[in-house]
């Protein structure tokens, strides 16, 4: 299988499945002389775990991060990282009743007509039980952009959605939601639909702040195109906009243009801080659109290995909204993208 790997200069290669014994990540061209502990990872992953609350899937992991290498004595060596999380509570048999059934929505069907052979424990490399490995490199990628606060947030539920930023709040609830105002509605949402034997999907919104301008570069490496990537990679992810996004198609041309002041200083962003796949110092600003859970147990229409007629309801524990625990994963990934970048940025161009 290839495709398990990410980035040029700061890269990461993922391995591991669902229900194996462990997943991990190699990442390589970490600069040396970095402080780099696994109570410094531990936090990110943290905010990722299963079970924090009933609005996640129960299954109870851990996630403790063991670091095998490129670290010593609390100091990166400037070789390749090796980063190891077990998996300790795995219930494969959750699974045993549809193994000879395709779940719509999910990797099942796709897997089995390219590789001929699939994993049904969890949807084992397709399960976004690998998105724990993207967290931990996230947490090493932040070291390379100390100057860059890179958060992320759900700003949207269901039909529920809202326009307030309140960061701080975000950071203490387990739905990372911004608004005071909205959580008991959105809590009251989801208790419904996990009642349902249903899923909801969620739009997750990331800032990141002190980005120096110049990173990234025109044509095929955009720092946009990406970062587009980096986000349209995780698990459930059907779309992608950088700033204005979509809203940007209704705009005029006058209102669109981000204004320039001396400074310099922009009037709007628009341009969710990159221009010419460049960032320009402002605020980067990327939504990522999550789709509903695939696993539920209102029963669907399906087929069998033999593609015959078949009717499937998936039990277990699964998230009745994946895109909660996804913030993380948004935060990580473009922490990778922006650490990518400002390597390259120093090798072609240099400075500090």
């Amino acid at each position: 299988m290839t495709g398990n790997s990410f980035g040029h200069s700061f890269r990461f290669t993922t391995f591991g499945e669902s229900h194996g014994p462990a997943i991990g990540v190699v990442v390589d061209g970490v600069p040396p002389r970095l402080p780099l502990t696994e109570a410094a990872i531990q936090p990110f992953l943290d905010a990722r775990a299963p079970g924090r609350s009933r609005h996640t899937t129960q299954r109870r992991e851990k996630d403790q991060v063991e670091i095998l290498s490129g670290v010593y004595e609390g100091r990166t060596t400037g070789t390749p990282i090796a980063l190891l999380i077990r998996n300790t509570d795995q219930r494969s048999k959750d699974y045993a009743a549809i193994e000879a059934l395709f779940r719509p929505g999910h990797a099942d069907w796709t897997y089995r007509e390219k590789y001929g052979i699939r994993d049904p424990r969890g949807g084992g490399r397709s399960s976004a039980r690998e998105t724990a490995c993207r967290v931990a490199v996230g947490a090493v990628a932040r070291l390379v952009i100390p100057h860059v606060t890179v958060r992320a947030c759900v700003t949207q539920i269901g039909h529920h959605r809202t326009e307030a930023r309140d960061w701080a709040f975000a950071a203490t609830n387990p739905l990372f939601c911004p608004d005071p105002a909205a959580l008991e509605t959105w809590e009251a949402f989801l208790d419904e639909t996990r009642k349902r034997g249903s899923s909801a999907g969620a739009v997750v919104e990331v800032v990141a702040v002190g980005v120096p301008s110049g990173l990234g570069a025109p044509v095929y490496d955009r720092l946009d195109a990406d970062i587009a990537k980096a986000l349209m990679s995780i698990n459930a992810v059907k779309a992608v906009e950088i700033g204005a996004g979509f809203a940007g198609a209704a705009l005029s041309g006058e209102d669109n243009a981000d204004e320039m002041l001396p400074g310099p200083v922009f009037a709007s962003n628009n341009a969710g801080g990159i221009l010419g796949g460049i960032s320009t110092g402002q605020d980067i600003v990327a939504r990522a659109a999550f789709k509903p859970t695939s696993s539920i147990r209102i029963p669907r229409r399906t087929i069998d290995m033999e593609g015959q007629a078949a009717e499937i309801s998936t039990t277990g524990r699964h998230d009745p909204c994946v895109g909660i625990r996804g913030a993380p994963v948004v935060e990580a990934m473009v922490a990778c993208v922006l650490a990518d970048h400002l390597l390259r940025h120093r090798a072609q161009c240099g400075g500090t």
